[in-house]
C-alpha cells in the first residue's frame, strides 16, 4: 500500500489555523467575551518564547491548551459547530496545487493521510469534501460531552507525527519508497524522510535549503 501524507498549515491550507482561530473567537457573535480571558492567558507563553525562555513546540502546545480552556463551557456538539463555522474560510485558503496533487493520489488509489497539529475536529470539519482516508490531529480531551481541563493537550508535531502515523498504519504493508509526503516547515522533515517522494511546499528557508541539498521536489 502506498500512502500520501499531507501537512495542513502552510501546506494544504496556505495560512496558519491558530491565527484564524484567534480571530474567530475575537469576532464571534456569541463567544467573543471569552477572548479577553484567552488573550491574557496566552501572553505569558508567547512572551517567554520570544525571550527564548520557552521552546516553540512547548509554546504552541500551551497555546492550544489555553484556547480550549477559554471554550470549556461548550459541549462537544457546540464545539463541533464552532469549528464547522470555519469550514468555508479555510477552504478558501486551500493551496490549489496541493489539492490537485491530493486528487491525483486518490485517482491513483493511494491512501491519503492528513497529519497536523491543528485540532482534530477542526480538520474533520474543513476537509470533508477531500476524501482523506486517515486524519490525525491534536485531539480535544473530553470528559463525557465537555472539554476535560484535567487532561493536558497532546500537541501533534515533529516526531510525534511519525509516532501517530506508524500507529495508524500498524499492521499494514506500506511501500514507503513509492509513497509521498508534503510539508512546508523544517519541523516536517521527520515525516518527509519517511517516504521516497518528499515534497517541500512553499518551504520556509531552512526547509528549502535542506530540500535542495537532498534534491527533493519543491512545489
Amino acid at each position: 500500500m502506498r500512502v500520501a501524507i499531507f501537512d495542513f498549515d502552510g501546506t494544504l491550507y496556505a495560512n496558519e489555523t491558530f491565527q484564524l482561530l484567534m480571530d474567530h473567537l475575537k469576532n464571534h457573535p456569541v463567544h467573543h467575551p471569552k477572548y479577553k480571558r484567552f488573550y491574557r492567558a496566552i501572553l505569558r507563553p508567547y512572551i517567554s518564547h520570544k525571550m527564548k525562555l520557552m521552546p516553540e513546540a512547548k509554546m504552541k502546545e500551551r497555546s492550544m491548551q489555553i484556547y480550549l480552556d477559554a471554550l470549556d463551557t461548550l459541549s462537544k456538539e457546540q464545539l463541533d459547530s464552532y469549528f464547522e463555522e470555519l469550514a468555508d474560510p479555510v477552504r478558501q485558503g486551500f493551496n490549489v496545487d496541493v489539492v490537485a496533487r491530493l486528487k491525483q493520489h486518490v485517482a491513483d488509489d493511494v491512501h491519503i493521510m492528513l497529519v497536523s497539529g491543528a485540532y482534530t475536529p477542526l480538520l474533520y470539519a474543513v476537509t470533508k469534501e477531500l476524501g482523506f482516508h486517515t486524519i490525525i490531529g491534536t485531539d480535544v480531551p473530553l470528559n463525557g460531552q465537555h472539554i476535560d481541563r484535567q487532561t493536558p493537550v497532546y500537541h501533534v508535531h515533529g516526531k510525534r507525527k511519525n509516532e501517530k502515523i506508524k500507529e495508524a498504519l500498524a499492521g499494514k504493508d506500506i511501500d514507503w519508497q513509492n509513497s509521498y509526503a508534503y510539508g512546508d516547515s523544517f519541523s516536517d522533515i521527520p515525516v518527509l524522510e519517511l517516504v521516497g517522494n518528499p515534497v517541500a511546499v512553499r518551504p520556509e528557508p531552512r526547509l528549502q535549503a535542506f530540500a535542495q541539498e537532498r534534491q527533493w521536489a519543491i512545489l
